[in-house]
């Protein structure tokens, strides 16, 4: 079957770009100099957290130039060097692309793509939770603004097809269980939390920890999928900075990602530091929710990577299963069963997704196109090229009845 004669899909990995008013339509005047906000420097909005610029996010998605989506495929992928500064990074204006903002104008694009329906994340949201530590306060209410925003603007289930993922955090567990009953009660099928451990007043903590049961408890009730899609991580700022020292380099004042998600590649240690912690977070994090016993307290909670890659999960299946065997006890239940039971992994778009489904059921594989970011693919269809060699069965549970039925199920 080729992809044209498929049919529709489900997109468990798109992306809109957030107007300047994201994060202050609904923030309280006294919040004004603290958490994130908008500070205009010689005629350019960007994003700042107290009064330094944000450590990556150039500023709101409708004041500055897009990237044409797909342009950075190749680089991603490791088969061509990419330049920063190209133009095809900034080349989108805004006002010609109603459907990254407007749900509408994207109801119309999905209809052109053949997109059935999608799960819908921040593009600069998942970047702004780290950056506002340690002030829990101001982060807790910013992103309950950005919620209500969210809501607003593209709907937690718009027309059944548009399911935008409300942005919830930890770090209060009676706040945290305050806004899930929001969520759920305007429809949210889906969840996301930021991709590290939790920021507490009493200092971080795994997300498996039983302290946060009740919020758990309530998202297995309510049916919905929780997931975490990767963005800009402070949680491990002090790992990187350990490893770093252990090894003699200099990552002093340093950020590891630019704006658009590319290395710098003018520095030897930040680029060598990159490369030794890639994929590291997500992996221990998947590694902490087992073994702290979260799927076994909660058998039936369903967990989703999104935009974290693939290729993580066979050394940490290996590694849980070696660990089982050598510490009996260790796990109340074997922990690769857990994972086969309890999580679903959309790898990237230059993944080997035929890699991933020896170590995995595909009934546990996600399509996400990441679509329209440059990282991605230019069409979500695109993402067919790397399904040629399974069944059209097989097709059909990644492409579109996986995510269908985590989302309605």
């Amino acid at each position: 079957m080729r992809n044209s004669e498929f049919g529709t899909i489900f997109d468990a990995d798109n992306h809109y770009w957030e107007a300047h008013d994201a994060f202050t339509r609904y923030r309280d005047p006294k919040f004004k100099d603290r958490g994130l906000r908008l500070v205009e420097k010689d005629g350019i909005v960007r994003y700042y957290i107290s009064d330094k610029v944000h450590p990556i996010l150039p500023g709101p998605g409708d004041l500055h130039g897009r990237p044409v989506p797909g342009s950075l495929f190749d680089y991603f992928a490791g088969t061509a060097p990419s330049d920063p500064h190209q133009p095809s990074l900034w080349s989108e204006r805004p006002a010609d692309h109603p459907e990254w903002y407007n749900r509408d104008a994207r109801l119309t694009c999905m209809d052109d793509q053949g997109i059935e329906a999608c799960w819908l994340f921040p593009s600069h949201g998942v970047c702004i939770e780290g950056p506002m530590q340690p002030d829990i306060e101001a982060s807790l209410h910013i992103l309950g603004a950005f919620n209500r925003w969210i809501e607003e603007d593209w709907g937690f289930a718009y027309k059944n097809r548009i399911f935008a993922a409300p942005l919830l955090s930890l770090s209060d567990l009676d706040a945290a269980v305050r806004d899930l009953e929001w969520a759920i009660a305007r429809g949210a099928r889906i969840i996301t939390i930021r991709n590290g451990p939790v920021f507490t007043a009493s200092g971080m903590r795994s997300p498996a920890d039983s302290v946060f049961d009740p919020f758990w408890a309530r998202v297995e009730e309510a049916g919905i999928t929780a997931t975490v899609h990767a963005g800009f991580e402070d949680g491990y700022g002090s790992v990187d900075s350990a490893v770093g020292k252990v090894w003699n380099l200099d990552l002093e004042g340093k950020t590891k990602t630019m704006s658009v998600g590319l290395e710098d590649t003018s520095d030897f240690d930040t680029n060598l530091i990159s490369m030794i912690q890639k994929h590291r977070l997500v992996r221990d994090f998947a590694a902490v929710l087992v073994a702290h016993g979260l799927f076994v307290r909660f058998p039936r909670l369903k967990f989703a990577f999104i935009e974290n890659g693939g290729t993580w999960v066979a050394s940490l299946l290996r590694d849980l299963s070696v660990a089982h065997v050598q510490h009996p006890g260790m796990f109340a239940q074997h922990p690769v069963d857990q994972f086969h039971r309890n999580c679903w992994v959309a790898p990237f778009v230059e993944d080997d997704v035929a890699d991933l489904a020896k170590h995995i059921p595909v009934e546990r594989i996600l399509f996400g196109s990441d679509w329209p970011h440059a990282e991605g693919v230019g069409n979500p269809r695109d993402f067919f090229d790397n399904l040629a060699g399974f069944s059209e069965a097989d097709k059909r549970k990644i492409m579109l009845e996986n995510a269908r039925e985590l989302t309605f199920a």
